[in-house]
This record gives C-alpha cells, sequence and structure tokens, in this order.
C-alpha cells in the first residue's frame, strides 16, 4: 500500500511530529510505501525529517500562511501526482499548510487524524491566556481573550471557515482520543473513530534504586505545568529523609524562570534540567525514575509521555485534563491529580517516593497495559485496517458520481 502522511511539520520536536515520522517508519518496516510531507518550518534544532517539503517559517508571517499557503498547494499536488498514494492521511495541517491542501483531496482516499483542537479552536489549545479552560465558541471570543492579537484574529477567522466549507474532502475523521472525538461532535464536526497513538516497544528499565527520582518530559511552557511540579517536589523536601531527584527534561521559553524558582525554594542542587534531548536519549535518563509526573495544565488530546512512561514501566501521575486520564488506570498503574495544586500532586508523589515496591508494581502494571494497548504494532494495525476501508468507502462514492 502507498500511504501518503501529511503534518504541518517534520522536525522530531514535538508529539504530533514524533507520531507522523513513527507512523511512516513503521508502516514502512511492514513493507508499505509511506512518504511524508510537511512544511519547512523549524521547531528546534533538530533537522527536517520529511520525504517532500514546501515553504514553512515560524516568523509571524506564518499567520498568513495559515490561511492560505500556495507552496503547500504545489507542494501537496507534486507529490500526489508523482507518488499516486491508495491513502492520504492528515495530520496538524493548519499551523503552516492551510486549508487549501484540502481542495486537492477530492479524488484520493483521504482521512483527517484529529491530534488536538486545531478544528475549533485558532491555537489548538482550547486554553486562555489565564490557563483556565476556555469554554467559547471560536469567533469574536478568541480576540476579545486576547489569544490572538487584533491582526491575526481575521485571518484565522477565514481559515476557520474555509475548513468548515471544505471539510467534507476528507472521507473519514479519526482522532487520538476519546477525550477529543467528544470535543469535535460537539463542536459539529461530527462522529469520528479512535484509535489511540502507539510508541515503540523497548526495554523494561531495571530495578529501581537506592534514591528516589522524579522524572518530567515535556516542553517547558505554562501549559505543561512544570512550575506546579517544581512546587510541590519543594514541599516533599521536609518529608523525605533520602537523597532525592527531579529530572526537567526539555527546553523551551520558561527554562530560565524555572531555573530561578528552584533557588528560590531551596531545591536547585536536588533538580536537573538537562535540556531538550531526543526520544533515546530521553528514554534513557528516565530509566532510574521511580515516578514520572505529566502536570499539563492544558487540555491534552493524548500525552504521549505518559504512554511512553508506562511502555518502560515507570508509573504515572497525570493531571485531569483532556485525553491524559485515558492513558493510565487510576490506582493501578498511576495516579489522577487535579492540575496546578501543588499540594495535591505532592500529595499523590509522595507515596511512591517512600514505598518502592509500589512504584516497582504500578510501573510494572503500566507495561502490561502499554503492551496490550499501546504497542506501535497495535497502532499501525488499526491504521491500515481503516486505510482499507476508507479505499472502499471513497471508491463507492465515486463510482456513484456523489461529491466529496
Amino acid at each position: 500500500m502507498r500511504v501518503l502522511l501529511v503534518n504541518d511539520s517534520s522536525t522530531p520536536s514535538g508529539g504530533a511530529e514524533i507520531m507522523s515520522l513513527t507512523l511512516r517508519d513503521a508502516m514502512r518496516a511492514r513493507g508499505h510505501e509511506a512518504k511524508l510531507f510537511s512544511s519547512r518550518a523549524m521547531y528546534g534544532d533538530a533537522p527536517i525529517a520529511a520525504d517532500a517539503t514546501c515553504y514553512g517559517t515560524v516568523h509571524p508571517f506564518r499567520q498568513v500562511l495559515r490561511m492560505a499557503n500556495p507552496s503547500a498547494y504545489l507542494g501537496l499536488r507534486r507529490i500526489l501526482s508523482e507518488f499516486e498514494p491508495d491513502v492520504v492521511h492528515v495530520r496538524m495541517m493548519t499551523t503552516q499548510l492551510s486549508p487549501m491542501i484540502l481542495l486537492l483531496l477530492q479524488r484520493f482516499p483521504s482521512l483527517y487524524h484529529a491530534t488536538w483542537h486545531e478544528m475549533i479552536c485558532p491555537t489548538g489549545m482550547k486554553m486562555l491566556p489565564s490557563l483556565r479552560v476556555c469554554q467559547a465558541t471560536a469567533g469574536v471570543a478568541c480576540w476579545r481573550h486576547g489569544c490572538v492579537s487584533a491582526t491575526a484574529w481575521p485571518l484565522l477567522m477565514v481559515q476557520g471557515q474555509l475548513l468548515n466549507r471544505w471539510r467534507n474532502m476528507f472521507t473519514r475523521m479519526v482522532s487520538n482520543s476519546y477525550y477529543l472525538a467528544q470535543r469535535l461532535e460537539e463542536a459539529g464536526w461530527g462522529r469520528s473513530e479512535v484509535i489511540w497513538n502507539g510508541v515503540p516497544e523497548v526495554l523494561q528499565r531495571g530495578p529501581l534504586g537506592d534514591s528516589p527520582e522524579i522524572g518530567f518530559s515535556g516542553r517547558l511552557i505554562p501549559e505543561k505545568g512544570a512550575e506546579t511540579l517544581i512546587q510541590a517536589f519543594a514541599q516533599l523536601k521536609p518529608r523525605i529523609d533520602v537523597p532525592m531527584r527531579l529530572l526537567v527534561i526539555g527546553d523551551g521559553p520558561e527554562r530560565t524562570r524555572l531555573e530561578r524558582l528552584c533557588s528560590k525554594l531551596s531545591v536547585a542542587s536536588m533538580v536537573t534540567f538537562t535540556g531538550a534531548m531526543t526520544r533515546e536519549e530521553s528514554e534513557r535518563r528516565l530509566q532510574r525514575a521511580w515516578v514520572q509526573v505529566v502536570p499539563s495544565i492544558c487540555q491534552e488530546s493524548f500525552g504521549l509521555v505518559a504512554a511512553e512512561a508506562q511502555m518502560r514501566g515507570t508509573a504515572a501521575i497525570v493531571t485531569r485534563r483532556g485525553g491524559l486520564p485515558e492513558i493510565i488506570e487510576a490506582g493501578k498503574t498511576g495516579t489522577l491529580v487535579d492540575p496546578q495544586d501543588p499540594m495535591q500532586l505532592a500529595e499523590a508523589i509522595w507515596p511512591y517516593l517512600v514505598d518502592r515496591s509500589k512504584a516497582e508494581r504500578f510501573g510494572q502494571a503500566g507495561r502490561e497495559r502499554a503492551l496490550r494497548v499501546f504497542h506501535l504494532d497495535t497502532c499501525v494495525s488499526k491504521f491500515l485496517e481503516l486505510y482499507d476501508r476508507v479505499i472502499l468507502e471513497h471508491r463507492g462514492k465515486t463510482s456513484k458520481g456523489d461529491t466529496l
């Protein structure tokens, strides 16, 4: 089968980019022809890894491209003509590629894979600048609440209108969590199937060491909640009578402020900031973690790092946000907490640090769950089955002369 994956960018700096590359490579490993089309926008220092590209940028001019990117249209038309895919799998597309690309999909079996709120929220986050969850419908509220600038607002409203006008170009829609599927249905996008993200199988981590360690992996931005974790860690310091550490993997605009917070709370010597790391490097560093914390404030559509923690065999603590509660089994593989509550988070972390057997037991149960439901092979098999159905459905519509 020839599969063309489409995503805004292909630098492996975020979950959507990593999953796009992972799916492409996994399908190739199964003997399928798979290619990835993306913009050349650079997010971080990692290289562009797509097979075909178009113009993209992180410059403010990007707001215009989000509405209409002629280079994306021409580049996608070229690879569609040359590659002639059996199915087109579109993932993130609104930050660089623009709705223009949808006009090219009518004669191809295609699916839209929702991985965040991009179709119903211009920022994709459903989060206000105050870090409260946004309950408003996209429109004037996006400008009034300060989510988008006055300059970008009209362009993004046009983008939203075009997405709604041309969304029927997709043969089928799939979401990466039940949470996101429900949000899209409530917003009028209809029902979508759900296929959870898959993670590659890795070797199970070895026995935990003598010194408790807490792991965090994510971009250092306010929405990821690292500040809450540091505050909780400081509260634990006087309660734990053995050396303990907090490992913070990732980089971003909040790093300097978070390092200063560690100094202010007198835990700087106990916290290690590694900066950005590859997936492989991150996995190696997290092998020693007794528990991994995902303290997100934003409405995560899935939460790849939580599934990766379970595949490794690490217990996970996640917030009740978005699709994160779907990933763990509370009371068996991890713990659920409310966001932005350092005291509650500290109370959730404490049992894992004082009872190594609990950390081991929850970690083992998490690995068993990950092998059962989050294994990459399972995810790829489900997509290949879906592709077959999308191809048949598209063939049936075109044979009847239906307008897609």
